[in-house]
């Protein structure tokens, strides 16, 4: 075995990614600590988390080959996605909810709510279960053109996971500052009475406190709507609806895929197209938001790939 490099030079792009979140949301505890509910907790949990990545790394490299080391060094990372995301409703719950401004600009576009109205469009089973299954499809994606970097084009592999990760940080920072529920939570807490008559009132700070989340329409007893029915109650929060991260990842993966192969990107347009309708259909978010998913999604890509390559230089 070679002389190993020091700790620090070490860690890869996505662990770096990783520990700089960590730190930089960490100082943002320290200064929003007399407002936040357990200020204290999350930042024992952001020590945890850098002495995990420095933990993995370490076990990685001292008992495991480097294909091996290096699945689990981005296992790691990015199953710590989700704990981020619900950690950005810590901050965004503290400010005033905007969904009464992203729902009158739907109306004035459209002449009603979408999000409402789609699923009357297309109320057959089928549609119901291709659009779940495209909304369900979003980390199958990911982790499909991770692995086809892992298979045919390794030496990529780094540059395609720090472009996912810090993508979806710059879409938490985002969060924390633009408090928007979505239908699924707005919709709910002002009544469909209200919606239906154009009548959007502002909530304030009700999304610190309540978190109803509206049943999704479709066919309740199919396989797909179920999965993601379970998945939006265990791990979905009131926050986290403008822009669409669901759109605006699923848009960055069809770039990272060209690169590698042709073929990944077929294989993926068709669930990517579901998924871009299933945000309306499902009711997780205004048509607003998912425009705006795919527009962000273009200087999100570009801005971590330059990212990455000052990094590498």
């Amino acid at each position: 075995m070679s002389e190993p490099l020091g700790f620090e030079q070490r860690l890869n792009a996505l662990e770096k990614a990783t520990m700089w979140y960590a730190g930089g949301t960490a100082a943002l505890t320290v200064v929003m600590m007399p407002w936040l509910h357990t200020p204290w907790v999350m930042l024992g949990w952001r020590a945890l988390i850098a002495l995990g990545v420095l933990l993995v790394l370490y076990v990685a490299w001292r008992w495991m080959n480097n294909r091996l080391g290096l699945m689990l060094r981005i296992a790691a990372n990015m199953g710590l996605l989700p704990y981020w995301y619900a950690d950005t409703y810590q901050v965004s719950r503290l400010l005033p909810n905007l969904d009464h401004v992203f729902a009158g600009w739907e109306q004035r576009l459209f002449g009603c709510q979408p999000a409402l109205v789609f699923h009357q469009w297309l109320p057959e089973w089928g549609w119901s279960e291709a659009f779940n299954l495209g909304y369900y499809s979003f980390f199958p994606l990911i982790f499909f053109v991770v692995m086809t970097y892992l298979l045919m084009k390794e030496e990529e592999l780094e540059r395609t996971t720090f472009v996912i990760v810090t993508s979806f940080f710059a879409y938490y920072v985002i969060y924390m500052v633009l408090p928007v529920a979505g239908p699924q939570y707005y919709f709910p807490a002002i009544g469909v009475d209200a919606v239906a008559a154009g009548n959007f009132a502002p909530l304030g700070d009700y999304f610190s406190h309540h978190a109803d989340l509206m049943p999704a329409p479709g066919w309740s007893d199919g396989f797909f709507y179920q999965l993601v029915q379970g998945n939006q109650e265990i791990g979905e929060r009131p926050i986290a609806a403008f822009p669409s991260s669901h759109i605006g990842i699923s848009t960055i993966l069809l770039p990272l895929a060209w690169r590698n192969r042709r073929w990944p990107v077929l294989a993926i347009l068709p669930f990517y197209v579901l998924l871009v309708c299933a945000t309306v259909y499902i009711q997780a978010h205004y048509v607003i938001d998912g425009v705006c998913g795919f527009l962000s999604a273009i200087p999100i890509y570009f801005c971590t790939t330059a990212l990455y390559k000052r990094i590498k230089n």
